[in-house]
């Protein structure tokens, strides 16, 4: 079958379509919060605002800071490893992020901060946004390279629609607690992704395999995504816990968890070579299982050597997904993950669930029972009757659902994708940027030395660029 991957209608049409949508929704429905319209003047006197240091930007500004770091750096350079797709693994993760977050701030906003017919945006709804395309990133790993950015936009509308429902239904309707989104950012992100990726099974993918591979600078590249992401985690898991001891316990959890997935990354990694050498792809993914495995528990009372616990076997874990699990989904269940986003985001993804229904359950239950525990993680707004074995069987329903959601939903956007119109790649022409970039031609240096003819050297700049070489 041919594959037209020529854009030049497909991409600006839905790119201009999307935008004016976009702009004609925000006019009908988005308005300034309380915090920032002067127009609520009257209100804040009656809520007693007696300075501008309380507006809640200076409380949440510098954690979405981090977290927006995060999706836009973190993610967009952990996805350069592949050696001819970098302009698009950056670029294509800035343009869904760029749409993702102003349609999560629509669907969030219906159904989280609908006061009067108006969303009501706040510094708290893009700390939300951001979240939501951060699993929209997750999936994207999955299908990376074998995708047109066409088929990305669509995935992000279809995806942050249902993210948002299942988010819905899990915080509010189940009251599950889920800071750092173990269940609704990473399980279910890659349980989507995983889906997609699925239905859009390649048979001939093999044909594209030798740019699978990466090169020295492309992981060089990557690890810069891998930092960001670690040093950031500890705001992503706390930026929207209540302030106080529950924030401050979301960020000690999460790093420690972090440090101690580093280390038996390392120790696996090496482990599993017959000469103790380290595979860069363990380190730039496992050593982050940590993070994604406190996220649930992370405002609970975890306490710092079970978040080390935690980390511990997320790095364990994630390292053996990486060595023995990826190529068995591939061989045997028809699933190219090309990021191996299910070691990195599903496993842990689960561990972290099952850590929070454990914690919520049994850990300290002679603390978490008082008053000032509930008060801290936002556990007074439960029902009466819920007890904390309760509430540790409803953070498993909502880590089954989740999973239902992902897999239901992953199986119709796959569907839809499959459609052969959507300008994306054939086989052969798989996890290569110049299908859809410009090709980028050497630069020319001229490098002169006392006493000798000036050397001009041409210096490769994009991917489909000759050698570098030197003329006299």
């Amino acid at each position: 079958m041919a594959w037209n991957t020529n854009l030049r209608w497909r991409l600006p049409l839905t790119c201009l379509i999307l935008q004016v949508v976009m702009v004609v929704l925000f006019g009908l429905f988005v308005r300034y919060d309380i915090e920032a319209d002067p127009h609520w003047w009257g209100e804040k006197q009656r809520r007693n605002f007696s300075s501008d240091l309380e507006n809640e930007f200076y409380y949440r500004y510098p954690s979405f800071q981090d977290v927006h770091v995060m999706v836009f750096v973190g993610f967009g350079f952990l996805m350069t490893f592949l050696q001819r797709y970098g302009f698009s693994s950056v670029g294509f993760n800035f343009l869904l992020a760029a749409f993702g977050i102003q349609w999560a701030l629509l669907m969030q906003g219906w159904f989280h901060h609908f006061v009067d017919g108006h969303i009501l945006l706040g510094i708290e709804n893009l700390i939300n946004a951001d979240f939501c395309v951060a699993s929209v990133c997750v999936a994207f790993g999955a299908v990376l390279g074998k995708v047109s950015p066409v088929q990305l936009l669509l995935m992000t509308l279809g995806q942050v629609a249902l993210f948002t429902v299942n988010e819905f239904i899990l915080l509010n309707l189940l009251e599950v607690k889920d800071a750092g989104g173990s269940m609704t950012i990473h399980t279910f992100g890659a349980y989507f992704g995983l889906t997609v990726t699925w239905i859009l099974y390649r048979r001939n993918l093999e044909q594209s395999k030798q740019r699978q591979s990466s090169v020295y600078h492309s992981d060089l590249f990557a690890m810069i995504g891998t930092l960001f992401l670690w040093m950031y985690w500890p705001s992503f898991n706390s930026a929207i816990s209540s302030h106080g001891d529950a924030q401050h316990r979301a960020v000690l959890n999460t790093y420690c968890s972090l440090a101690a997935s580093v280390l038996t990354t390392v120790a696996v990694s090496s482990a599993l070579d017959k000469k103790g050498k380290l595979d860069m792809v363990h380190i730039q993914n496992a050593t982050l299982a940590g993070g994604v495995g406190v996220g649930t528990a992370a405002e609970m009372l975890l306490t710092p050597y079970g978040a080390l616990i935690v980390g511990f076997f997320c790095g364990i874990f994630s390292t053996l997904g990486f060595a023995f699990l990826t190529p068995f989904l591939e061989s045997r269940l028809r699933i190219q993950d090309t990021c191996g986003i299910h070691n990195l985001h599903g496993i842990p993804g689960i561990i972290g669930s099952i850590v929070g229904a454990v914690t919520a359950a049994y850990a300290a239950s002679d603390v978490q029972e008082q008053p000032g525990f509930a008060h801290s993680i936002d556990f007074q707004g439960l029902n009466d009757y819920r007890t904390m074995k309760t509430q540790g069987k409803f953070q498993v329903f909502g880590l089954l659902l989740t999973l239902a959601m992902a897999l239901v939903g992953g199986i119709i956007m796959g569907l839809i994708l499959r459609l052969p119109f959507w300008g994306q790649p054939a086989d052969e022409n798989c996890f290569e940027d110049q299908i859809y970039w410009e090709e980028v031609k050497s630069n020319v240096y001229v490098h002169e030395e006392p006493g000798l003819k000036p050397a001009v050297l041409s210096v490769p700049m994009g991917p489909a660029a000759p050698s570098a070489s030197a003329a006299p």
